[in-house]
C-alpha cells in the first residue's frame, strides 16, 4: 500500500466535463491499496478574474493583503468540492479539505506566504476512513487562522510539501504540457521533451522562468527527496521524473535547457555614493517590503566624485512597491534619480554540464550576436547564465540559443 499525491493544475480542471474526467483518470489508475490525495488549482481563470473583481474596487488591490488572500483562497474551495462530489457520483468516497484543514501551516506574508509546517492528521484520518482526499493547493493560515497564499504556482509547493509530510511514494504534477522540456515549447518549435533532470537543474530552470514548476516546489521534492513526475492531463505517456541525479539519460548536451521571463523590470538608481553601506540600505529595504531582487550590477559613474549606478531587476508585479521603496532611499541617498525600465526580458541557459566547459557563455553571447540581439545586463551561477533583452526581442533570442546548444537533427 503506498500513497500517493497528485496535483492537477488549473487547465486541468477548467470546466466541470474536466473534473470528472480528472476523477475518472485517477480511479482508473488507482491500484488496490493505494491511498490517493489529490491537490488542486482554481479552475481555469478563476484567479485572473478573482483579481479583476478586485480591481474594480480599487486600483492597488495588492495594497489590502489579507484580504486579496481571503478572496483568492476561495477559487481553490470551487475546485476541491467539484472534485470530491465528481468522485462520490463515480462510487468512490471522497472530501475535500482547505490547506488549513490538511494542516499546512505558513508564515503571515500575505500573498507570498511559505510554508513553515505541516501537519496532515486529518489527511491521515481521511485516508484511513477510505476517502481520496481532495486539498486546495496554493493556500495554508498563519498562526492566527488567516488565509495566506503561497504565490503563483502555488499549488505546486502544496503537493510536493504534503508528499513529503505523508511520506508518499511520488508526487504527480499534471498539467496541459507532457513534460519538462529544453526550452518552452510554445516559443521553440524544436525543444525536446527530458526523460528527467536534477532538482537543481529545474530548481534553476523553474527560477529562471520555466512556468512548468515552482522553484518552491522543486526545493520541497529535493528537502523531502520525494521524485516529481511532470505529467500531461490529457495523455497517458510518461512525462519528466525530477530527482537527485541521472539514472538511465544520456547527457549529450552540455546545457540542460533554455528558459525566459518577461515578466521582469529593470531600476536603476544613479549617482549614489560609491562607499560602504549603499547596497545594504537599496536592498535591505526591499528585503523588507518582501521584494526579491534578481540581476545585480554595480557600475562606476564617476571616479572623481566617487559615485556609481546600481541597476538591478525585480519582478513586474513588484514593481510599483519597488518603485515606491527605491525612491524614498534614493532620496535619503541624494540619488541623480531612478529610473525605471517595463519592455525588458531574461533568457537563461542552464546545466550542471556548465562546470568544467569553458567557452559557454561566449556560445550565448556568439548566439545572440549573430541574431542581432543588445544584452543589457549579464549574471552567472555555477550551473546558469542569464542575459536581460529586449521584450521584444525575447523569442529571437530564446530560439538562437536553443539552436546554437540543441542543434536541429538532421
Amino acid at each position: 500500500m503506498a500513497i500517493i499525491v497528485k496535483k492537477f493544475g488549473g487547465s486541468s480542471v477548467a470546466t466541470t466535463e474536466k473534473i470528472m474526467n480528472v476523477a475518472k483518470r485517477i480511479l482508473k489508475e488507482k491500484k488496490p491499496g493505494d491511498q490517493v490525495v489529490v491537490v488542486v488549482s482554481a479552475m481555469g481563470d478563476t484567479t485572473d478574474n478573482l483579481i479583476k473583481l478586485a480591481e474594480g474596487i480599487t486600483k492597488d488591490p495588492y495594497e489590502y493583503t489579507r484580504e486579496m488572500d481571503m478572496l483568492l483562497t476561495t477559487g481553490e474551495q470551487v475546485s476541491i468540492a467539484l472534485l470530491a462530489m465528481a468522485f462520490c457520483t463515480l462510487g468512490q468516497p471522497a472530501v475535500s479539505l482547505t490547506g488549513q484543514l490538511a494542516g499546512m501551516k505558513t508564515n503571515d506574508v500575505h500573498t507570498k506566504g511559505r510554508i513553515v509546517d505541516i501537519t496532515p492528521a486529518r489527511v491521515h484520518e481521511e485516508l484511513d476512513k477510505g476517502n481520496v482526499v481532495v486539498v486546495a493547493g496554493f493556500q495554508g493560515s498563519d498562526e492566527h487562522g488567516d488565509p495566506v497564499t503561497l504565490g503563483r504556482g502555488g499549488s505546486d509547493t502544496s503537493a510536493v510539501a504534503l508528499a513529503g509530510a505523508l511520506k508518499a511514494a511520488t508526487c504527480e504534477i499534471f498539467t496541459d504540457v507532457d513534460g519538462v522540456y529544453s526550452a518552452d515549447p510554445r516559443v521553440v518549435k524544436g525543444a525536446r521533451k527530458m526523460k528527467e533532470i536534477t532538482y537543481n537543474e529545474m530548481l534553476e530552470m523553474a527560477r529562471l522562468g520555466a512556468g512548468v514548476m515552482q522553484p518552491r516546489s522543486v526545493e520541497m521534492g529535493e528537502f523531502f527527496k520525494i521524485p516529481i513526475h511532470v505529467r500531461s492531463t490529457f495523455t497517458s505517456e510518461p512525462g519528466t521524473i525530477i530527482r537527485e541525479d541521472y539514472t538511465m539519460e544520456d547527457k549529450d548536451f552540455v546545457i540542460r535547457g533554455v528558459a525566459h521571463d518577461k515578466d521582469v523590470a529593470k531600476i536603476a538608481v544613479l549617482g549614489i555614493p560609491n562607499t560602504p553601506g549603499i547596497a545594504h540600505e537599496i536592498f535591505s529595504a526591499l528585503a523588507d517590503a518582501h521584494i526579491d531582487v534578481d540581476m545585480i550590477v554595480q557600475s562606476i559613474r564617476n571616479t572623481e566624485k566617487n559615485i556609481t549606478d546600481m541597476v538591478f531587476t525585480v519582478a513586474s508585479t513588484d514593481l510599483p512597491r519597488a518603485k515606491e521603496v527605491v525612491d524614498s532611499v534614493a532620496d535619503k541617498l541624494q540619488a541623480v534619480g531612478v529610473l525605471v525600465e517595463k519592455d525588458v526580458a531574461k533568457v537563461s541557459i542552464v546545466g550542471a554540464g556548465m562546470l568544467g566547459n569553458p567557452g559557454i557563455a561566449a556560445r550565448m553571447f556568439g548566439a545572440l550576436s549573430g541574431a542581432g540581439i543588445n544584452i543589457d545586463i549579464i549574471s552567472t551561477s555555477e550551473i546558469s547564465i542569464s542575459c536581460l533583452v529586449k521584450r521584444d526581442q525575447m523569442s529571437e533570442a530564446v530560439n538562437a540559443i536553443h539552436d546554437e546548444f540543441f542543434p536541429k537533427k538532421g
